[in-house]
């Protein structure tokens, strides 16, 4: 029903708009609806699209940045922080983190669906930092995203996650060597699944069902590469092998009757 709604939209605003207008107000419905459906407009993978789409996903205008340059921080919608990015975004906002510059992430508590995304061609490019003494450099209450970023936890973890769906696509997860390495995980999920009441099939589908989804990402250093202190398990795992790095995909959700295991393979690039 929603797409359908969509679908006469899209119709309706192209019998009235020219073409450059038509492809914007497209691009527009297209990120509301998933902000709709998902929490979050997604505006990193939108960009990725085609050119015409980067344009118009790339408008500063769309994005909360994080400068630490102190250059534009006259401007709106810009930070020197992130977690001044983080409290004054509002549901559903990307948080664009500039490259070239070390980000330091302490225990930073994300409690609305955002989108936090590394500025660099590549994800090393974009760093955060978690001294120790800290739990974690980003704590997740509810849906959120990070992708082309690399955290760093000295001590702890690099994503502490409570609840919600969370993605991580394209990033770097670092925990360092040393003796108390047993003591570090880059991802820690105490999610828990909720009974089956009224109240949590409501909060299941604003926030949809909690678990972790980790994509395209390296992830080097700690005793596990995730460890789950809820009712979630470590589901459909895939690495791949390469001469410099593992990239790692995987689940982190409840288990169901109908899932099969897969045994985890590495294939050599």
């Amino acid at each position: 029903m929603r797409w359908t709604t969509a679908a006469s939209c899209v119709y309706s605003l192209s019998s009235r708009l020219c073409p450059d207008e038509f492809t914007a107000s497209v691009t527009i419905t297209l990120l509301g609806l998933r902000k709709i459906l998902y929490g979050i407009a997604d505006r990193y993978n939108a960009a990725r699209v085609c050119c015409r789409w980067r344009h118009l996903a790339s408008d500063p205008r769309m994005w909360l940045r994080v400068d630490k340059s102190g250059s534009a921080l006259c401007e709106p919608g810009v930070f020197s922080t992130i977690e001044d990015a983080v409290s004054a975004a509002r549901p559903g906002d990307t948080i664009l983190i500039d490259a070239g510059a070390v980000h330091w992430a302490y225990n930073i508590q994300i409690n609305k669906p955002l989108c936090l995304v590394g500025g660099g061609s590549s994800p090393d490019d974009t760093v955060l930092v978690c001294s120790r003494g800290y739990d974690s450099a980003l704590e997740f209450l509810t849906t959120g995203k990070i992708a082309n970023l690399t955290i760093k936890a000295e001590l702890g973890s690099c994503l502490l996650h409570r609840n919600g769906r969370l993605t991580v696509e394209s990033c770097v997860l670092q925990c360092e060597e040393h003796p108390l390495e047993h003591l570090c995980c880059p991802i820690v999920s105490t999610a828990e699944v909720l009974p089956a009441t009224p109240s949590s099939a409501l909060a299941s589908s604003i926030n949809g069902e909690s678990c972790v989804s980790v994509i395209h990402t390296r992830i080097e250093g700690g005793a596990k590469a995730v460890i789950t202190k809820g009712s979630l398990s470590l589901q459909q795992v895939r690495v791949i092998y390469t001469r410099t790095a593992l990239f790692f995909w995987f689940n982190v959700s409840q288990k169901r009757l109908t899932d099969i295991d897969v045994v985890p393979f590495a294939c050599k690039a």
